[in-house]
């Protein structure tokens, strides 16, 4: 080290010296110059002759920092400091390396500047151009075209940068996503057919004793639900069973086979109507909807024609006008992510297309502008929001639905599917007729032939929302309309009017001012004004919120809440019924978990009758909770006093028992009975594919979504299956699973004992297991997948995971020295990818990665000694072996 820093103080004054001589050189060459009283580092205004300026070998600085040792420019110094150092002329590659810039030509020949705080335009043809140096920008340019203050260090002889951005920090941008690449991968596909989730609802439910002449009864009721995969799509099936006891009452209640895709939906079965319908009964038929241009949202639940026909994003343009010169960025959020930028030109308008909005993007956007690029100064800031209208399609997008169908009529005499009667369908087309305008037209056949109509019109820059759907030619009415207009002035001020065949709507909601909000509305049907108002306050260990509103039919209603602390008060109540709660938690956990003691009193004024009741309880929920909802144990017991008597409240439910949600009522007293009732309601959830689980009920959702049930394994024989007793291995899902290029812990994994389970939309995904997370000494056979996802189940993904040995030793020649830069092979005899590995300096080798079985063992394609090696499922993970080259015969 000592040596080093004396040949680097050498070099470093040999160069100081060379720079001296130079100088002194071209000060000799040049004509006499009177030193100038006081010394300065910028310009001189003596010397104005542009003629004088000499080639000059000088440094270029970066603020403090040296970024080019040595570069010619063409200036003149006396000695002491810079003369007319504005007309000094820089090279522009100089310049562009010395600020590190990024420079992009353009088509027009002009060149995009930009760098952390600038973005500007550049034209070579206005630059001088030097004979001897080419291309070269002033320095007074610098300082005024790019804004960056210039020096010159006659001590460093030095030109020296001090852009205004040099320790700004940059703001974010939208990182652009990696793309998804599927080529190449093993595929899996999804079951062609399963049954994945089963569940049988039963309800026991019953009432005696009291006053009330209505009997003793013990009624038992159930539902039975089930749902799977099918060639593609989902299938659903309910079953309504109001008499268990009577199989006769069993009624097929729904029945649907749902596929899509992002480009098509078909669906079979009972559905709704995507028409307003005009007849009775439940409609059963096929119905196909084609798109173009645009993706629907992520479905929850069974086929919806509405939401199937809407975008999940609507694309937009933003524009505005600027001076030229001005960098107008757009910014997504309320964290400014800068999505895209643009650099207005000599038209002095800005364009920014394909804005997305709506669900699948963002509706807050903010326009940010910079004078002459530069982004160190303060920006003129203009809001672009944007909000969302069901319906409304990008311009250009379309949609086709066509639909056939019957209506069914529940059958009275036994019969378990229902009676199927009139005929029922349509055809409808729906364009983005502008940015603005959405039409849709179409032909309906219920009960007669009907027109259909809709509109969808949200001005751009005007806060109007107008939504109308009409069905013409109908024998009740000439025309069976629903229409809707928004008017949104201001965040804090919005008019809503309603208007239907049956009754028309309005509602004006008025934030005065935060915590308190007034609000009017009117029912042509109910032939009510109705007027209200509500105030809330939060603060760091109490809040308040209520509410109040009264029609002109003189109905009241009201609500309050109020949080200090642990205890909780609320009360609401209308012109018929109160029901008042004082709430004081013991634990110190969450409000909603753990003990908590309850007082309630709660009143009914009806059929001349004034009933009251007041209550004493405990309340338990436990710490534990599902991702549907459930509390693992959740428990109320009550004490009652009240008009019609006393007697004991008390509920309970459970889902302990894995794959059964219990819950219980008990009642013995009422504000409308004085009679007992209780409730029992029993729902198994049998979870065919992964066993019984108590995590998600909510079975609905996988009509509509798939999923993965990822099982990594140790295969301790090799043999690619996993047989009893080979173990999933759990640990680190984070660090060994991607999906996507994204860590699987965004996809909320469900990990339980039998794999891990990631619910997905439906789509092919890339699944890879990333060697971060592999177990010590073992490692995948295959670290990607190409992973198909259906609605209905969960696509099985099990992942061999297989032992590796690791092979170490050194390699020496005929004379026992070590071999530098062999090659060391290691061949399977049967079959399979050879690994080898380059020795060190020190003759060392590691063949990794090996599996169980025989290779041969080369080096430099030569047999080497030993020749052969065996793995064999007992041999150990970690083995030293030397090896030998064999001499030639």
């Amino acid at each position: 080290m000592k040596i080093i820093s004396l040949a680097y103080l050498g070099v470093t004054t040999l160069l100081s010296s060379l720079i001296t001589i130079t100088s002194v050189v071209a000060q000799t060459l040049a004509p006499e110059i009177p030193k100038p009283e006081v010394a300065a580092t910028t310009s001189s205004p003596r010397r104005n002759d542009s003629d004088q300026l000499i080639i000059l070998p000088v440094g270029v600085n970066l603020g403090k920092q040296n970024v080019i040792p040595s570069t010619l420019v063409r200036g003149f110094e006396d000695g002491s400091q810079a003369i007319n150092f504005e007309k000094w002329l820089i090279p522009l590659d100089d310049v562009i390396k010395g600020l590190k810039l990024d420079v992009k030509p353009l088509e027009d020949g002009q060149l995009e500047v930009r760098s952390p705080g600038l973005v500007t335009r550049i034209n070579p043809e206005e630059l001088p151009t030097d004979p001897e140096l080419g291309l070269v920008i002033p320095v007074k340019t610098i300082q005024t075209l790019l804004g960056v203050p210039t020096e010159f260090d006659m001590i460093e002889y030095a030109i020296r940068f001090n852009p205004p951005w040099l320790n700004m920090r940059p703001k974010g941008r939208r990182t652009p996503e990696i793309p998804v690449v599927l080529e190449g991968l093993s595929e899996i596909d999804a079951p062609a057919f399963s049954i994945s989730a089963i569940r049988q609802r039963v309800n026991i439910s019953g009432r005696g004793g009291g006053s009330s002449s209505v009997s003793n009864s013990t009624n038992y009721s159930g539902e039975f639900t089930t749902v799977g995969t099918l060639l593609g799509g989902s299938w659903f099936l309910r079953t309504r069973q109001p008499d268990l006891t009577d199989t006769g009452t069993f009624r097929l209640q729904e029945a649907q086979y749902f596929r899509q895709t992002d480009a098509a939906d078909f669906v079979l079965g009972s559905q709704p109507t995507f028409w307003r319908s005009q007849g009775t009964g439940q409609y059963w038929g096929a119905t196909t909807i084609q798109r173009w241009g645009f993706t629907p949202p992520s479905s929850r639940g069974g086929f919806n024609p509405s939401q199937r026909l809407q975008a999940n994003d609507i694309r937009r343009r933003v524009t505005g006008e600027a001076e030229p010169g001005t960098l107008v960025q757009l910014t997504q959020g309320f964290n400014d992510v800068v999505v895209d930028e643009i650099l207005v030109d000599s038209s002095g308008v800005y364009r920014f297309e394909n804005v997305i909005t709506g669900r699948g993007g963002s509706n807050t956007y903010r326009v940010f502008l910079y004078p002459d690029g530069q982004l160190t100064a303060e920006p003129e800031i203009r809001e672009a929001k944007f909000s969302t209208l069901p319906g409304q399609l990008t311009k250009g997008a379309s949609a086709l639905v066509v639909s056939t169908g019957l209506s069914r009529e529940s059958s009275q005499n036994g019969n378990f599917f229902g009676e199927f009667i009139d005929v029922r369908g349509g055809i409808a087309y729906r364009l983005g007729v502008t940015e603005d305008l959405t039409l849709g037209m179409g032909v309906v056949y219920d009960e007669s032939v009907l027109g259909l109509g809709e509109l969808f019109y949200q001005p751009a820059g005007f806060p109007l929302k107008v939504k109308v759907s009409a069905l013409l030619g109908t024998e009740d009415e000439e025309i069976d309309y629903d229409a809707s207009i928004n008017f949104q002035p201001s965040p804090k001020l919005s008019f809503n009017f309603n208007s239907d065949s049956l009754a028309q709507r309005f509602r004006v909601n008025w934030q005065v001012f935060r915590g308190l909000t007034l609000r009017a509305s009117g029912n042509t049907r109910e032939e009510a004004l109705a007027a209200g108002m509500s105030i809330s306050h939060t603060s760091q260990d109490f809040s308040l919120s209520a509410s109040a509103d009264i029609d002109t039919n003189n109905n009241l209603r009201w609500s309050l809440r109020s949080n200090l602390g642990s205890l909780i008060l609320s009360h609401r109540g209308n012109e018929i019924t109160t029901n008042s709660e004082l709430i004081y938690y013991l634990s110190d956990s969450s409000a909603s978990k753990g003990h908590s003691l309850l007082l309630g009193y709660e009143t009914r004024d009806s059929n001349n009758r004034d009933d009251h009741l007041a209550r004493l309880a405990w309340r338990y929920r436990s710490q534990q909770q599902f991702s549907d909802g459930r509390y693992l144990w959740d428990l109320d017991f009550a004490y009652g006093f009240g008009s019609r008597g006393n007697g004991l409240i008390a509920s309970a439910s459970s889902a302990v028992i894995p794959g059964l949600v219990l819950r219980l009522r008990y009642q013995e007293i009422s504000t409308t009975s004085d009679g007992s009732t209780f409730r029992i309601e029993l729902s198994p959830n049998i979870n065919v594919q992964s066993g019984i689980s108590a995590a998600d009920t909510r079975f609905d959702r996988l009509r509509s979504r798939g999923g993965l049930l990822i099982q990594p394994f140790f295969d301790n024989n090799g043999n690619g299956k996993r047989d009893t007793g080979e173990e999933i291995y759990l640990e680190e899902p984070d660090l060994l699973l991607l999906l996507n290029n994204k860590s699987i812990t965004s996809f909320r994994p469900d990990i339980r004992n039998n794999g891990i389970f990631v619910k997905l939309d439906p789509d092919t995904y890339r699944l890879d297991l990333d060697p971060a997370g592999y177990p010590i000494d073992w490692k995948p056979e295959e670290s990607a997948y190409a992973v198909e996802v259906v609605p209905g189940s969960y696509t099985p993904v099990t992942v061999p995971m297989v032992l590796s040995y690791t092979f170490a030793g050194v390699v020496t020649d005929a004379a026992g020295e070590a071999v530098e830069g062999a090659k060391v092979e290691a061949v399977p005899v049967d079959s399979g990818k050879s690994i080898f590995s380059i020795t060190n300096g020190a003759g060392v080798f590691y063949l990794e990665g090996l599996q169980q079985g025989k290779y041969n063992l080369l080096i430099n394609g030569e047999s080497a000694q030993p020749n052969q090696i065996e793995i064999k499922p007992d041999s150990e993970p970690f083995q030293e072996l030397n090896l030998s080259i064999l001499l030639s015969p």
